[in-house]
């Protein structure tokens, strides 16, 4: 499933791979504090604006999850560590402060995802 949508929306399968593991340890059904759902934890309005029907669905929420991840990638310039910023914290905010965040959540965030992508890509 994660090489399929890596291949379909031309998004590193090791980044994938490292934001499922950061977002919910690759657990379906988990539900963050903030509403977040499934695999790569959607916020229920990006689940809608993306057409998710059922956010806790491993395929629906993968192929979901990868094209904002995409559109973050895009909108960011390819620039890895501002898309999981925005991912993450919201493309907003990364315009709002030009950059990542100020935020430890967010810097932690950030730094974690990015060496387990370096960590998947040696292996």
């Amino acid at each position: 499933m994660i090489l399929r949508r890596s291949r379909e929306h031309g998004v590193d399968r090791n980044l994938i791979r490292a934001v499922i593991q950061m977002e919910s340890g690759g657990k379906a059904n988990v539900v963050s504090s903030a509403g977040a759902m499934g695999l790569m934890q959607l916020m229920p309005s990006t689940a809608r604006m993306l057409g998710v029907e059922d956010a806790f669905d491993p395929e629906q929420n993968v192929d979901g999850g990868v094209r904002y991840l995409r559109m973050m990638l895009e909108r960011f310039d390819g620039d890895e560590k501002l898309a999981l910023a925005a991912y993450h914290s919201g493309p907003g905010r990364v315009e709002q402060y030009g950059g990542i965040p100020p935020f430890p959540i967010v810097n932690r965030y950030v730094k974690t995802v990015s060496a387990i992508v370096e960590k998947l890509r040696r292996e």
